[in-house]
């Protein structure tokens, strides 16, 4: 959440209902309105908790049942939109800021709890949601029609980026399940080297490419030793961290050939920061936040050369909500696993994050990276 003015407090409910509709007005978003991206409100306590705990507030209360909205996506478009987020600032927000300061989240102590408490949730959810190949990041609708078709044409423009020939040797940091390196291997002809902070997405990958010149290892990106002709990593650079951009593209110079090509794959926010959203750390990426192309370029600075730079966060809306309708319409045979919370917040998860990419609140970035830059000039593929 953007820092900003505390708002004044009323000192009864309808003080606080008042302060809550006066902002979302600004939005043309109404309480109990009859538009799709209106709130109705349950629970009348809501009003109180938004103020209170902000965006941790507006996210829990949602999961709690105390509001209900028939279009979330565009709810929270309107909202980010009209910069609202920024016009409420409380403890919680601080205290998130504050722990960032004082800590490293992302330390290697640290590394694994994504992959335990978020990617380390029952298969059966992840592949009710995603492609065939299980592929956890945005994918390239330029010319698909489908999920499955998009997610390989965004695996397709990696490798044409990386100019792949039969042979090389790849780097893939944040391999998850192993779709990528399964599709390289075969595809292109090529050995993969793959890491993954989640035991179950390190041992499906395992098994996934049994027989392929491809090794998996549950690894920390700090801990890869080795030499690549080139690398890419799709989707993991949010779980970095600002403290560790700079040992992060360390370990890419430091295993990549003067020339060779290195393709970032990552979520990327318009402001920096040095923390994460409270609810989105709390509840599904614990230790996340996502880079600015300021941060980036800092830590590149005397490591990396820029070749080349692709934004396509729209296509991450579109994505994103091929993911929800796939996981509303596998709810009736995952609901013996989760709860009703659970699928509220998985709901929120979903249609909130689609709803920050229409807003352009949110960017997918794909970077070519080389460590001391190409001779001749690079020409990167659409």
């Amino acid at each position: 959440m953007a820092s900003g003015a505390l708002l004044p407090r009323f000192g009864s409910r309808t003080g606080y209902r008042r302060q809550v509709e006066s902002l979302l007005a600004e939005a043309d978003i109404r309480i109990g309105g009859s538009r799709p991206w209106d709130i109705q409100v349950h629970d009348e306590r809501f009003f109180q908790r938004v103020l209170a705990e902000t965006s941790l507030g507006f996210g829990e209360a949602y999961m709690d049942g105390w509001w209900d909205c028939r279009q979330l996506d565009e709810l929270v478009c309107r909202i980010l939109r009209r910069g609202l987020l920024g016009r409420v600032r409380s403890w919680q927000d601080a205290w998130t800021a504050l722990k960032a300061k004082l800590l490293n989240l992302q330390h290697p102590r640290r590394a694994f709890q994504v992959g335990e408490r978020h990617y380390d949730l029952s298969l059966d959810l992840y592949q009710a949601m995603l492609d065939r190949r299980l592929i956890y990041s945005c994918a390239y609708w330029k010319a698909a029609d489908d999920l499955d078709a998009a997610q390989e044409a965004k695996l397709d423009l990696v490798c044409h980026k990386l100019g792949l020939k039969p042979g090389m040797r790849v780097l893939d940091i944040g391999c998850g399940w192993g779709g990528a390196a399964k599709f390289l291997a075969e595809r292109y002809g090529v050995e993969v080297y793959g890491v993954t902070v989640s035991k179950q997405q390190a041992a499906y990958a395992q098994t996934l490419c049994q027989g392929l010149p491809v090794t998996i290892e549950l690894k920390d990106y700090r801990a890869i030793q080795g030499k690549f002709d080139c690398g890419f990593s799709i989707g993991m650079f949010e779980h970095v961290g600002v403290k560790n951009y700079a040992a992060y593209f360390d370990v890419v110079r430091r295993c990549l050939p003067e020339e060779g090509l290195f393709v970032l794959h990552t979520i990327g926010a318009n402001v920096s920061s040095d923390h994460g959203n409270p609810w989105v750390t709390r509840y599904i990426f614990p230790n996340s936040m996502l880079p600015s192309l300021a941060q980036i370029g800092r830590a590149i600075e005397g490591r990396c050369i820029v070749e080349d730079l692709q934004n396509f966060g729209p296509d991450y809306e579109r994505t994103l909500l091929a993911w929800h309708a796939n996981f509303e319409r596998a709810w009736p045979r995952l609901q013996a696993k989760y709860d009703e919370r659970f699928f509220r917040m998985w709901r929120f998860y979903l249609l909130s994050f689609a709803g920050a990419f229409r807003a352009r609140h949110l960017q997918l970035w794909q970077i070519v990276l080389s460590p001391r830059g190409r001779p001749r000039r690079y020409d990167a593929p659409r």
